[in-house]
């Protein structure tokens, strides 16, 4: 799946260890128009090579992110956890189409004494 909207935040770094070593996730705000209406979505990337990824982005900078999303139960309450894979950084989409530039304007000769220049 994948998601586009604006980076609007980036939340601190997490470093662990676990059974299989250390670790290193961080989270990030992307503010979506996926409905037409302004959403919040909550991302995450895991692994040193993600977060510098995520480092390169700036605040406000249009965001393509691909996710895999997944729930779990822990003592009976469910968790659901939207992880980043690959981020691009996004092309801005126009809201107004885009129109042809306008091709000069012909005019008949003028006939007239006048000097003005239309």
């Amino acid at each position: 799946m994948e998601l586009q909207g604006t980076l609007i935040e980036k939340r601190p770094v997490f470093k662990g260890t676990g059974a299989r070593g250390d670790w290193v996730k961080q989270e990030f705000i992307l503010e979506t128009q996926e409905s037409g209406y302004p959403r919040k979505v909550c991302l995450s990337v895991f692994g040193e090579d993600r977060v510098k990824e995520l480092d390169t982005l700036q605040i406000g900078e249009t965001v393509k992110a691909s996710v895999n999303i997944e729930s779990r139960e822990y003592n009976g309450r469910w968790y659901t956890d939207v992880r980043a894979w690959r981020l691009e950084k996004g092309q801005v989409n126009s809201a107004s189409p885009e129109y042809p530039a306008p091709g000069p304007i012909m005019t008949e000769p003028d006939e007239g004494e006048d000097d003005l220049p239309f």
